[in-house]
């Protein structure tokens, strides 16, 4: 990323400077250990991304349930109203097949 804002010039100016103060045989081991460096500092940062979105994702897993379990908590007064309605409902046609049954006997 920062070296999207360096020209061409400033990368080389860069490279003789530590040429200068690194020498010619340190450089090769220095450019393996900032490599080295950037491959865990990249890894770490996945491996934070992904428990942050792990974690994001259970966060709407539960707010998801949660608002379920609303729903059906709301749900349930109205469930039992229409159950007790259907229960009359059956008892009173049971009770008037049976007392029209009496009356043909």
């Amino acid at each position: 990323m920062m070296l999207a804002f360096l020209g061409m010039w400033e990368i080389i100016l860069i490279l003789v400077i530590c040429l200068i103060f690194f020498g010619a045989k340190k450089l090769p081991e220095l450019a393996k250990g900032l490599g080295k460096g950037i491959r865990e500092f990249k890894k770490a940062s996945t491996d934070v991304q992904g428990e942050f979105q792990r974690q994001w994702d259970h966060d709407e897993y539960e707010e998801h349930r949660r608002q379920l379990q609303e729903e059906e908590e709301r749900e349930r007064p109205k469930k039992a109203k229409a159950e007790d309605k259907e229960d009359s409902v059956t008892v009173e046609s049971t009770s008037d097949s049976e007392s029209d049954s009496k009356s043909k006997a």
